[in-house]
């Protein structure tokens, strides 16, 4: 079953890098094993693996714990280019949810 592209992923364009800054912008607040950032984000593993050193190298990424032999990770919130990204995405969703918060009200009134 496909997953349905999100509104960041239509704007910024469907790369395996938008599609797992997107699920990272999106669930900013917790942390992740790469299998679990793969499977989310609708890519593979392998394609995770092919962008992971620019993840962390970028600092786009950051350790924050292990479980058992399972390293997580989680997006670096205190960056400021990060932050920026942050405002990026959170400003897209937000236009979509206007534009089509004003599509209902036009249905509604005719």
């Amino acid at each position: 079953m496909k997953k349905e592209q999100s509104v960041f992923v239509a704007y910024m364009g469907d790369s395996p890098m938008v599609k797992i800054l997107d699920y990272l912008l999106t669930e900013r607040h917790l942390d992740f094993s790469i299998t679990d950032m793969a499977e989310n984000a609708g890519i593979g593993r392998a394609t995770l693996y092919r962008i992971w050193d620019s993840l962390i190298k970028n600092e786009i990424i950051i350790p924050t714990r292990t479980i058992g032999k399972a390293r997580l990770f989680k997006l670096n919130t205190t960056d400021e280019k990060i932050k920026k990204l942050i405002a990026l995405h959170d400003t897209i969703i937000m236009r979509e949810i206007k534009k089509q918060g004003q599509k209902k009200q036009i249905l509604v009134v005719h």
